[in-house]
């Protein structure tokens, strides 16, 4: 344990009440606080401007749509506009990556290759243990295994810092995010690291410097050494983007088994209480988490989303560690279902599994019924290209899913527009 650091179930209580708790503290602090003090790390234990909601929302204990309309309520969207995009930057990547799952499937096999044909491990080693002598960036390292957590600025230099000045593989430094961050999420992490080496946006690379670390930083750390210029890494072909898959239909009266995964841990705001759920199946891991502190959190939010679907749907709700498919199969005959829903998993590891299990459930009768929220099935179609075009739709949108002022502000702008 790092002196003066709290680990990350103290930092994360993992239900959604205190997801709740947490939104209510922070939506004060969205407008204009948030719009200032949203770049600066003041450290471990301090307090900051960010909403520190990432984990909640990555495993959707709370939604991107509940999240925007509670802001929404207190403040206009022009006020809370950064915050709230934001937000959106979680959207955007996971749409970007539906249309382009190859990006994935890359990532994962040139980590693997990199893992056995870098040849400086022990270069691999000080960077993921904090001993390379660079201020900031060794705490960063020691925060990040301590706490599961790091500021996105803060994520943002370490990046940096771990392709351009150290020159390790960035692939393996997005996969040491993975197996330490509470919050580690495929397209969110894959395609910021993609970001800052040059990859994402072609030939825009994020460049971390002294002093804008000495600024955001209050003046913590003021690393010497760095990278002055950027060599962006090979890159493989992205291939043109796919239209958002088809999200499936199901029968809502016929008899069925919820299947809660750790991509979707709020299944009441999906699926109305008159669904014929008969049982629930709950995943605490399903093979698809990476590190301690994402199966700790998971772990426990896995308990209070079983408790909430059980008075929610009135039905037994089963907690399995690991997604076994003959248990699968059994749990659904026993409890007469004919199909068995769950929330739509996006690029990914869930989205992996089910791509295995879902031809043995359809020759046992019993179809993978995968349902998408609203809110991903309006905004991911829109993550064709950069995220400024896919920005300028925002408004619109949120007028179209129920935000009276994300549409009026979409009417100023087109005011605007036209004068």
């Amino acid at each position: 344990k790092v002196a003066g650091m709290t680990v990350a179930s103290d930092i994360f209580p993992a239900s959604r009440t205190a997801a709740r708790g947490r939104l209510a503290q922070f939506i004060p602090g969205a407008g204009q606080n948030y719009a200032f003090g949203r770049n600066t790390d003041p450290g471990p234990e301090q307090p900051s401007a960010v909403s520190k909601l990432s984990p909640y929302l990555r495993y959707r204990m709370i939604t991107e749509q509940e999240v925007v309309q509670a802001v929404l309520e207190q403040h206009s969207l022009a006020a809370a506009e950064k915050f709230i995009q934001e937000i959106l930057w979680r959207t955007y990547w996971k749409g970007w990556l539906e249309m382009r799952p190859s990006v994935w499937t890359q990532f994962q096999e040139e980590r693997d290759r990199q893992r056995d044909s870098f040849p400086n491990a022990r270069a691999i080693g000080n960077a993921e243990a904090g001993q390379t002598g660079i201020e900031g960036f060794d705490d960063w390292a020691r925060e990040l295994v301590e706490t599961g957590y790091l500021h996105n600025h803060a994520r943002m230099w370490f990046a940096s810092i771990w392709i351009f000045t150290l020159r390790l593989p960035w692939a393996l430094g997005a996969d040491f995010f993975l197996r330490h961050l509470v919050d580690a999420d495929a397209a969110s992490n894959t395609l910021s690291w993609r970001w800052v080496a040059g990859l994402q946006t072609a030939g825009k690379t994020y460049l971390a410097t002294t002093d804008n670390i000495a600024r955001y930083t209050n003046g913590r750390f003021a690393p010497k050494g760095l990278a002055t210029t950027a060599i962006i890494p090979p890159n493989l072909t992205v291939a043109n983007p796919r239209p958002v898959p088809f999200a499936a239909q199901w029968e809502r009266q016929k008899p069925a088994l919820l299947l809660v995964t750790p991509d979707d841990m709020h299944p009441e705001s999906l699926f109305t209480p008159s669904t014929a759920i008969k049982a629930a199946f709950v995943v605490a891991d399903a093979n698809t988490l990476w590190g301690d502190n994402a199966r700790g959190f998971v772990a426990s939010a896995s308990r209070d989303a079983a408790e909430r679907v059980s008075t929610a749907f009135q039905c037994p709700a089963d907690i399995r560690d690991t997604l076994d498919i003959e248990t699968l199969i059994t749990q659904a005959k026993q409890a007469g279902a004919e199909q068995i829903i769950t929330a739509y998993a996006p690029a990914g590891t869930v989205a992996d599994l089910f791509a295995e299990i879902a031809p043995r459930l359809e020759q046992e009768g019993i179809p993978l019924v995968q349902i998408r929220r609203s809110w991903d099935e309006k905004f991911w179609p829109h993550a064709t290209k950069g995220f400024f075009p896919f920005k300028e739709k925002i408004p619109k949108i949120l007028g179209e899913i129920g935000s009276k002022d994300g549409l009026q502000f979409a009417l100023e702008l087109q005011s605007r527009s036209a004068s």
